[in-house]
């Protein structure tokens, strides 16, 4: 089988930035999604389509490709009382936060201090080039509910979840 739209693939990772330091790896406990939803950044996934069980590859993404070139103004400073009473935050903690037209941005925590906290729009990989190594592991057809929610339900031993019991 092929990697191809609709297909969940299990790969194990190393991303590493142009200097070669790790950003994220699987360390060995691959990494399922569901190819063809935007779980992944277009750029790889582009490279996976196609690729079968045990292809090993090196993948260099450009930002356009990967988290978008870093944008001007996309940062604000919040008072800290402004925040949930129960979230203590730190430097790299992505928040949801309603924005000016009652929809949902991703925020990114880039300072703490004692009354504010300053976040920040961009994904803290804008602007970076990406380097992935990927090896698949594992392709299989999606089930009727994973499509239907739009990511991979499955259990320990990597096999679909399609239970009408199965909530998330």
């Amino acid at each position: 089988m092929k990697i191809a739209q609709d297909t969940v693939v299990a790969l194990n990772f190393t991303l590493t930035d142009d200097a070669g330091e790790i950003i994220d790896s699987s360390e060995g406990d691959a990494l399922s999604y569901l190819h063809g939803h935007g779980e992944l950044v277009v750029g790889l996934e582009r490279a996976l389509t196609g690729r079968t069980v045990g292809d090993k590859l090196e993948v260099t993404v450009a930002p356009e490709d990967g988290y978008g070139e870093v944008q001007d103004g996309l940062e604000i400073t919040v008072e800290r009382a402004e925040l949930p009473d129960d979230l203590e935050p730190e430097v790299g903690m992505e928040l949801a936060c309603d924005g000016p037209d009652d929809e949902t941005l991703t925020m990114w925590i880039v300072e703490v201090g004692d009354n504010v906290v300053r976040l920040d729009g961009n994904h803290p990989l804008a602007g970076q080039t990406l380097h992935f190594k990927v090896e698949v592991v594992s392709i299989r057809p999606a089930s009727p509910l994973e499509l239907d929610h739009g990511h991979v339900h499955e259990d320990d031993d990597g096999d679909a979840i399609d239970s009408g019991a199965y909530t998330h």
